[in-house]
């Protein structure tokens, strides 16, 4: 499964690029509001660290506006994946995309029949959002599970992005079902690093490592 990582902080970006630990990275206006930064200036410096696809979300709600605010985000880099809302106006500015030859990253997915549309839309990703199903007290996991059951009965080209990841076992679990890729906050990634036994492991070994003859 591809690690997407959901930030637009370009430190963290490039010191997961450096472990190869990045296949693609998602944004959203409220992450780079956060930088400071206009949204042009970031994703052209993330585009440059890493060869994935950079997911830029329009900011636009009609489908005029969203078209064309994807076409300019389209031309900062070759790796941008426009984001659209899965709203009628979202979808129609998948398709126009789509048919245009850009990578398109349909979001805010909360069911099924939702993301059969994207699919039918033509959409590069849809971003079925697991933790805010969970939080409405749904089954995030399980809409993965019917997304990826139907992309596959029926042959779509459309991968699903796990979004909305709040813990491990969400990255564990989506990656069971089938799930193309998952988009992580660096706080879930590091995370997924961690575990206490490991801890113990490496203090035994590096004790263990003191009554020995140096190496070198």
């Amino acid at each position: 499964m591809k690690f997407f990582v959901d930030t637009a902080e370009v430190s963290e970006i490039r010191s997961l690029a450096e472990a190869g630990l990045v296949d693609g990275v998602t944004t959203n206006p409220s992450l780079i509001a956060k930088s400071g930064r206009r949204m042009a200036e970031v994703i052209a410096e993330i585009c440059a660290i890493t060869p994935g696809p950079v997911s830029a979300e329009v900011t636009a709600t009609d489908h005029d506006g969203m078209l064309a605010e994807g076409r300019f985000l389209r031309g900062i880099a070759s790796n941008v994946a426009v984001k659209v809302p899965l709203t009628e106006a979202g979808l129609r500015t998948c398709r126009a995309l789509s048919a245009e030859g850009t990578m398109v990253n349909v979001t805010l997915c909360f069911s099924a029949a939702q993301a059969l549309l994207a699919a039918k839309a033509g959409a590069t990703y849809v971003s079925p959002f697991v933790g805010r199903v969970d939080d409405a007290a749904g089954d995030g996991m399980d809409l993965v599970l019917q997304v990826v059951t139907i992309f596959r009965n029926y042959g779509f080209s459309t991968q699903v992005l796990t979004a909305s990841v709040r813990h491990p076992v969400h990255f564990v679990q989506a990656a069971m079902i089938g799930s193309h890729a998952a988009t992580m906050p660096l706080k879930v990634i590091k995370q997924l690093i961690k575990h206490p036994l490991t801890d113990v492991g490496l203090a035994q070994f590096l004790a263990d490592a003191k009554k020995i003859p140096e190496l070198v």
